[in-house]
């Protein structure tokens, strides 16, 4: 099909209220009543001949096929902005993206690969923010964030990046000192705990190790901090794969026997769903999604 002028400015509405999931707020991004963009939507949907939105009485949603349009809209969208913001020469505000993340994530996982990124997009400057609380969007904050969690979050659009696992981790010199040779053993250790919500009753219980009570000898509020007391000989911390993974590759941990839990919560990059990410933050999130 070829689109004519006419239906350029409809994309445009229908590409706004796509990813506001309303019309109202389309209207007052494009400057335009909320009457106006549905007459702009339902003109395309009478050019494509297919519904692109489903109408109820809480408001709109989009159908599969205004799902598809919306994706590949939104995709032209920042290939054109990209190409303007090249036009207008020197990089601005479009060419800086902050990032919010975990502190452990950061230290262990990101860091050691930013320098990829810095090497494919050399224009683009980072800002990380780590931080544990939710991310704030607006008013100036992060363009998107990499989190922990459960996968779906009102208003967020989230992409898979990676599963993850826990283990029982310690010093070498510990758990040769100590005999390591069974979960069970793990037991009767000073036990490392962060604040994470699996922790050793989880382990315990998946490994088949029947734990009258659990004292955990020494409580960190960071992953990174727990791992360095296992480092130093402290006890023994339950680690999660992506962070432990430097540390177990230097040497400076040991995977102690026992099974690996997959974690019930997951990583994600998240951005808001209403909110077209600008090409440089595009790019950030189809470069660290190859990193998994």
């Amino acid at each position: 099909m070829t689109l004519r002028t006419e239906f350029l400015s409809a994309l445009a509405a229908f590409e706004s209220a796509a990813r506001h999931q309303n019309f109202a707020r389309a209207g007052d991004e494009l400057h335009l009543t909320a009457s106006a963009v549905s007459h702009h939507v339902r003109k395309l949907e009478a050019r494509l001949g297919v519904a692109l939105f489903q109408r109820h009485a809480r408001g709109v949603s989009l159908t599969a096929e205004g799902r598809r349009l919306a994706d590949s809209a939104s995709s032209a969208m920042a290939d054109m902005e990209s190409v303007a913001g090249a036009l207008q020469g020197a990089p601005g505000e479009g060419e800086r993206v902050r990032v919010s993340t975990l502190h452990s994530l950061t230290y262990t996982w990101l860091m050691p690969r930013l320098s990829d990124f810095a090497a494919r997009h050399p224009d683009i400057r980072l800002g990380i923010d780590t931080e544990v609380g939710l991310t704030r969007f607006e008013d100036g904050g992060a363009d998107l964030a990499i989190r922990h969690g459960p996968g779906h979050w009102p208003g967020l659009t989230a992409h898979h990046l990676m599963d993850d696992a826990l283990f029982p981790v310690a010093a070498p010199g510990f758990a040769t000192r100590h005999g390591i040779d069974t979960p069970a053993r793990i037991a009767g250790l000073p036990l490392i705990h962060d604040l994470a919500r699996q922790g050793w009753h989880d382990w315990f219980r998946h490994a088949g190790v029947a734990v009258a009570r659990i004292e955990e000898r020494f409580v960190f509020s960071d992953t990174t901090d727990a791992l360095e007391a296992a480092a130093c000989g402290l006890g023994v911390a339950l680690a999660r794969e992506k962070i432990a993974a430097p540390d177990l590759a230097r040497g400076r941990l040991v995977e102690l026997p026992g099974p690996r839990l997959p974690t019930r919560w997951q990583y994600y990059v998240v951005y808001p769903a209403h909110r077209r990410l600008r090409p440089a933050a595009r790019s950030f999130v189809d470069w660290i999604l190859t990193q998994r």
